[in-house]
């Protein structure tokens, strides 16, 4: 199977490239994540599955850019970029800020044509169980502090003040993103939606993790695992174990 042209290279990364494979992953990371949060998803699922990371502007290579301060213009132009690799049955996984991309992303695809045959939301409530969260507004002693408190982000960063210069506006960007969207009353996604979450998680209760079930038309199914926030940094083989379960019971569709 041939490789689609690359997006120009600027917002998808490709580790560990299985051009044969039947099935393509596409991760979206969290609020200050990168593409790299998922190489360890890549090299584990690699060459069954061919999987791409997202990578937002405003980070590592991308961290002269302007970051995007709006879910729907970040999800517009994922969407665009992902026009170059629709060649084969795509499934999404976004942890956090990255299920709520996800679930714009994959709205935008299925208005135009194809879109996911399935969304993985981990992390993060149903788009529309609001919060008044207002991180963004804080200072970068307080942002530093929501890191901390969330486990998310490796020490090293938070403890080096000059990498934390360079993160920070980024991670700005991305908490005014996620706290200023609101989803369009009544949208859903046509393809089921799997919902993961840990059981200790303070962004999502369990209650508003199974209200994504309002926003599919298809099947809704919720996983908890044992943790917070970032469960999946602590769970990985679980988390792994779940996508295999998908890419190997779920029949390849005919994809034109």
């Amino acid at each position: 199977m041939s490789s689609p042209l690359a997006d120009d290279g600027l917002w998808c990364r490709r580790f560990h490239p299985a051009p044969d494979a039947g099935r393509r992953l596409v991760c979206f990371p969290h609020a200050g994540g990168s593409a790299s949060f998922y190489h360890p998803v890549s090299a584990a699922l690699s060459p069954g599955v061919d999987v791409l990371a997202v990578q937002y502007p405003g980070r590592q290579d991308r961290r002269h850019e302007p970051a995007v301060d709006d879910i729907g213009l970040l999800a517009d132009r994922i969407a665009e970029a992902l026009g170059a690799w629709n060649d084969r049955p795509l499934t999404f996984f976004g942890h956090s800020m990255g299920a709520l991309v996800a679930f714009e992303v994959a709205r935008r695809l299925e208005r135009d044509g194809d879109g996911p045959v399935r969304l993985f939301a981990s992390g993060r409530r149903a788009p529309s169980a609001y919060r008044d969260e207002q991180v963004h507004r804080r200072d970068d002693d307080g942002i530093v502090a929501e890191l901390r408190a969330l486990s998310g982000t490796d020490s090293r960063v938070l403890d080096d003040e000059e990498m934390l210069r360079m993160v920070l506006p980024a991670l700005r960007s991305d908490y005014k993103a996620v706290e200023t969207y609101r989803s369009e009353p009544g949208a859903v996604v046509r393809c089921p939606v799997t919902v993961l979450v840990g059981d200790d998680d303070p962004k999502t209760s369990l209650a508003e993790a199974r209200s994504w079930d309002a926003h599919t038309a298809g099947a809704c199914d919720l996983q908890v695992f044992p943790g917070g926030h970032f469960y999946l940094a602590d769970r990985p083989r679980e988390v792994m174990d779940v996508l295999r379960d998908h890419f190997t019971s779920t029949a390849l569709p005919h994809h034109a």
